[in-house]
């Protein structure tokens, strides 16, 4: 049984431009990279810092106006697959590039800027950079936060499954003590199953067993008023899904009937 997992490739999303951390480990970033590239331009350590002040002198003004722009534009990039995503991010950035690049080579006359065509190779590498930086982040993460999210549903299933039992052998103790006792004893053997690691993933026919013993439990309370019809012939018994996935379900069929 492996480690419940995501499926990072097909779940990719585009970076969220509008939050806060996300822009900031952009600046972080291209600052970076300006600064290698400062380094890999200069032939003597006194010129790496003038050379990275020019860096800067065109790159913030490129970096600030293509985040405006892809913030303004979340919600439209946001409905288009991964790849036309990036195509359009890239073609944002590269127009900034070449705005900034113009206004600042003719309107303002500042020199030393190179051709058009240098500006927009050295944006793409940038911006290439930039989102391989932080979909290689995204996939890191997302195992990570499937787990928590699956990890916080149990603990709250668990309070719930575990109220439902004591009230069902609660209804039985005084008339039926030695029934009690037997499903004390069955109630133990699903705590124990429940906290267990369930990190891993489970066959369906144990998750089944699992709601059986559970409906079992409920059956002691509700009587006659609780009435079961299992249609799982064609259900595959080794199928392999998270453990309580099924949990949540019969709990809200029982107490909604």
């Amino acid at each position: 049984m492996g480690i419940i997992k995501q499926n990072t490739m097909n779940s990719a999303r585009l970076p969220d431009f509008r939050n806060l951390g996300i822009a900031l480990r952009v600046l972080v970033l291209v600052n970076l990279l300006g600064l290698f590239a400062a380094l890999v331009g200069s032939t003597d350590l006194s010129e790496i810092l003038p050379v990275f002040a020019r860096w800067c002198t065109f790159i913030l003004p490129v970096l600030m106006l293509s985040l405006l722009t892809l913030a303004g534009l979340h919600r439209a990039l946001a409905r288009l697959p991964w790849h036309y995503g990036v195509g359009c991010i890239v073609l944002v950035t590269t127009a900034a590039g070449l705005l900034v690049h113009v206004l600042a080579s003719e309107a303002l006359g500042i020199s030393g800027l190179g051709s058009a065509a240098r500006t927009s190779s050295i944006v793409l590498l940038f911006t290439l950079a930039v989102l391989g930086y932080l979909h290689l982040r995204q996939r890191s993460l997302a195992p990570a936060l499937t787990e928590a999210r699956l990890q916080a549903l149990q603990a709250r299933i668990r309070p719930h499954f575990l109220f439902n039992s004591i009230n069902a052998v609660l209804s039985i103790v005084r008339s039926d003590p030695r029934q009690a006792e037997n499903a004390l004893m069955d109630m133990a053997d699903l705590f124990r199953v429940l906290m267990a690691d369930n990190r891993e993933l489970t066959s369906l026919a144990e998750e089944l067993a699992l709601c059986r013993q559970y409906l079992a439990l409920e059956k002691l309370r509700l009587e006659d008023r609780l009435n079961l019809d299992w249609q799982i012939d064609t259900m595959p018994p080794d199928a392999m899904i998270p453990p309580l996935i099924l949990q949540p379900l019969l709990e809200n069929a029982v107490y909604h009937a």
